[in-house]
């Protein structure tokens, strides 16, 4: 006979990794949660800016110069005080021009009656020369070359005739007559991805070199710490503005190797303490004795032990930069001129501000403020998630 043996299957439970930890953490932080949200979405509205899907005609002159918001009404007064649309161009929608409404000549603005004892003006002459050309006249000539200037740049797109352009906007119109709805979606284009790829360049150059300086030690840690104290000795603000006068070449990239470029000693000094602590562990000693490399040891087996710190400082550099890259281009050693960001238009609403047209600045000040409140609260939120502390806590 046979005893049955009788198996009992034991549950196997596999401990949750570091990031698992963290994703559940953070979950359970709902300003954290909210943040990210409010982050991905400014993220998401800077992708399709860029494929051109959303805010691709920004430059497009759509309303009258400074067309209020929609929720505001229409600026009758301004309408009848100035009843047109004024650029400082040369053609009507263009700056330096005037167009009014119906089409009437600016020089109907000359006084109609002459004074006492003066003979009345004698109305221009309006024949033509003998070889059939242009009119005798020439500031006939001039108004015609401006009118039919002002005709091909409309047939061309670049500008709305006036009388078709709008008098509302839905959050307002600039001085050339541009939406500001459109701009400030266009300007937070160039301003996320100047503060990501400016944290990019920052942090990896931090890392690299606190991962020199921390795991070989000796004369590379000197050499990396007074290249460091070299950089830290210097008002960052002051280092960024001496470097950008010192290029004189305005641009995106040109803003990203600035920042990138100086921003990067507070990574260095955060990795080069982890990798002094982490070098002599057991784990790093193990990997030395199955004949690990160095570069081995320090990227594959300690740099994974380090990487929420990367992480973290990636976060802040993203928001510091971001204020960074407004501030330049408000002082005016950003962007070029045919690109907008939130600092071009913040200087811009300084003039416009003056004449109480506040719109402009509005708009760029709430969707940068937004924008760095959200990510700050979600780096807090980060932080905590990552933190090795509460590894051992669930749900903390």
């Amino acid at each position: 006979m046979i005893a049955a043996t009788k198996v009992i299957a034991v549950a196997h439970t596999v401990s949750p990794g570091l990031w698992a930890l963290a994703w559940t953490r953070l979950k359970s932080d709902h300003v954290g949660m909210v943040s990210l949200a409010i982050v991905a979405a400014f993220i998401v509205m800077m992708v399709l800016s860029a494929l051109g899907l959303i805010a691709g005609d920004w430059a497009k002159e759509t309303g009258i110069n400074y067309a209020p918001p929609s929720f505001l009404g229409d600026d009758i007064e301004a309408g009848a005080r100035t009843g047109a649309v004024t650029s400082p161009a040369g053609t009507p929608g263009e700056p330096g021009s005037e167009t009014r409404p119906g089409g009437v000549d600016p020089l109907a603005d000359a006084p109609a009656e002459p004074k006492e004892g003066a003979k009345p003006a004698e109305a221009p002459a309006t024949e033509t020369n003998g070889d059939g050309g242009k009119s005798v006249d020439p500031l006939a000539d001039v108004m015609a070359d401006i009118k039919a200037g002002a005709a091909r740049e409309a047939a061309k797109g670049g500008a709305v005739p006036a009388e078709v352009r709008a008098a509302t906007l839905p959050f307002g119109g600039d001085k050339w007559g541009r939406d500001v709805l459109k701009k400030t979606i266009k300007g937070s284009q160039t301003s996320i991805f100047v503060g990501l790829a400016a944290a990019a360049v920052a942090v990896f150059l931090g890392t690299v070199f606190g991962a020199l300086a921390g795991y070989y030690g000796r004369w590379v840690d000197d050499f990396f710490n007074w290249f460091y104290s070299v950089f830290n000795s210097i008002p960052y603000l002051l280092l960024i503005l001496a470097v950008a006068a010192v290029l004189q070449q305005k641009g995106v990239l040109t803003i990203i190797l600035i920042l990138g470029l100086t921003g990067w000693t507070g990574t260095f000094r955060l990795i080069r303490g982890e990798y002094l602590k982490h070098k002599a562990r057991e784990y790093v000693q193990a990997a030395d004795a199955i004949g690990a490399s160095h570069l081995r040891r320090m990227f594959v087996h300690i740099f994974p032990n380090v990487s929420h710190v990367v992480l973290v400082q990636l976060s802040i550099y993203a928001v510091g930069f971001i204020k960074a890259e407004v501030i330049l281009s408000f002082l005016g050693f950003g962007v070029p001129v045919d690109v907008v960001s939130w600092g071009s238009m913040l200087n811009e609403a300084q003039n416009e501000l003056i004449l109480g047209k506040w719109w402009q600045l509005a708009a760029a000040t709430t969707a940068m403020a937004l924008l760095v409140t959200a990510f700050s609260l979600f780096t807090d939120a980060l932080r905590d998630a990552l933190d090795p502390k509460l590894k051992g806590r669930s749900g903390a």
